[in-house]
């Protein structure tokens, strides 16, 4: 039998969630009878090695280089500058970088990795190959690739986060999920927040979840690594990029009021992001050196999950967060901000706290949950219970696959699990 040809499209291939998720879904369909491809839109992202054997990698050229570190903020320098110069993709947006970058600014928030990403769509590599399913695996630019520079017979689309507070519109997207014949959201929360943007794609949005290898997350865990400064009080850790949405300068806050109670606690940060610089600072001016402790990235979080204490996930907002996932996995309590996303994957005085995001807030529940050692315990035991197999999920992939059923049965995937929910 003739295996049939699936390209999936990623901003880049760099160690963070929707990446990580995007190995796992390709190392799952690699047995299947498909051609699989993989492409990504700035060229670069230290995960390309980990692609399954079977998996391509179209890109030309590529930096395997983190997006985050030196080598790789210039690498992306230079692809922006040449996509603005490829087929005049620069001089093509203009208007639209105009009028949006302007509609940004009157809010007091210039986003211009939004803004490019049109730019980096119109510049990309060209590809001649006509695929049977081509799949934008994140919002921004690739959906924008998938819808305008792929030919293939379906196309699919993924959501990741909460699409209107990440800032994203119609404007901006110039109407893109419109064109394609799925969009898959990470969660249910996803799911409303980006039908209030686009409510004419209803009953063709669907729940896709994040996959994990439980088993490979338990055994990387025992592997060497993890904390090496011999600390022995109380470790509290976060993973996650040093971005706005992760609520860095929160989290050093409340370690200040934790400082202040005289509790033996450190918290560690495992991640790297442009606000390195910026959160240092916060950090020497409230006195927290040795107390809030910038990791930087590692390729094997897992040994420090397991030999924290408690894991904390405040952020602004979020998707469905691979890190809370991996926390669960490996049986830690949880301290998350009550917002969207985060209220989906922790059941509130059941398997973690949910809590407002304030320093006050977020100290109180931290406290409560070192000095109540029992209650952790059982919040992490809760965790570890939880349900994270969705192995069904696939399927509603692969039946894209079957042009002349897929439409049917969207339809009734959509009857049978959405309408008498809502």
């Amino acid at each position: 039998m003739k295996k049939k040809k699936v390209l999936f499209v990623i901003n880049t291939l760099g160690h963070a969630g929707a990446e990580v998720a995007l190995l796992e879904l390709l190392g799952r369909l690699e047995g299947t009878n498909l051609e699989l491809s993989v492409y990504v839109l700035t060229d670069q992202g230290e995960l390309a090695d980990d692609l399954p054997p079977g998996v391509k990698l179209l890109n030309q050229r590529y930096c395997r280089s983190s997006v985050l570190s030196g080598e790789g903020r210039r690498h992306l320098r230079k692809k922006v500058l040449s996509s603005f110069f490829t087929r005049m993709s620069g001089l093509k947006n203009l208007p639209y970088l105009i009028r949006n970058g302007g509609k940004m600014i009157a809010k007091r928030k210039l986003q211009a990795d939004k803004l490019l990403w049109r730019v980096l769509s119109d510049g990309g590599q060209v590809l001649t190959e006509t695929y049977d399913l081509a799949v934008a695996y994140l919002e921004g630019g690739a959906a924008y690739f998938v819808a305008d520079h792929v030919k293939a017979a379906r196309k699919a689309a993924f959501v990741h986060i909460d699409y209107r507070l990440a800032g994203y519109t119609r404007a901006l997207d110039k109407d893109v999920f419109l064109r394609f014949d799925r969009v898959f959201t990470v969660s249910g929360e996803v799911r409303e927040q980006f039908l209030a943007v686009y409510p004419e794609c209803e009953k063709k949005t669907f729940v896709f979840h994040n996959l994990l290898n439980e088993e490979r997350i338990r055994k990387r865990s025992l592997e060497e690594g993890g904390f090496s400064d011999g600390y022995s009080g109380i470790r509290l850790l976060t993973v996650g990029r040093l971005v706005y949405q992760k609520a860095y300068d929160v989290a050093i806050e409340t370690m200040k009021l934790l400082k202040e109670t005289g509790l033996p606690l450190r918290w560690y940060v495992l991640g790297e992001g442009d606000l390195r610089g910026e959160l240092e600072r916060q950090i020497r001016e409230l006195d927290l050196t040795e107390d809030f402790v910038l990791l930087g990235a590692d390729k094997n979080p897992f040994p420090y999950y397991a030999q924290a204490d408690i894991y904390v996930h405040l952020t602004r907002f979020e998707g469905k967060s691979i890190a809370i996932q991996e926390a669960q996995v490996l049986g830690k309590p949880i301290v998350a901000s009550d917002c969207s996303g985060n209220r989906e994957q922790i059941e509130n005085g059941v398997d973690g706290i949910l809590c407002p995001l304030s320093p006050e807030e977020a100290c109180r529940a931290i406290t409560l949950l070192v000095r109540d050692r029992e209650l952790a315990e059982k919040y992490g035991a809760a965790a570890t219970g939880k349900q994270r197999a969705y192995e069904e999920d696939i399927q509603m992939l692969l039946e894209l696959l079957d042009n002349q059923g897929a439409e049917a049965d969207g339809k009734k995937r959509f009857t049978d699990h959405y309408a008498g929910i809502q």
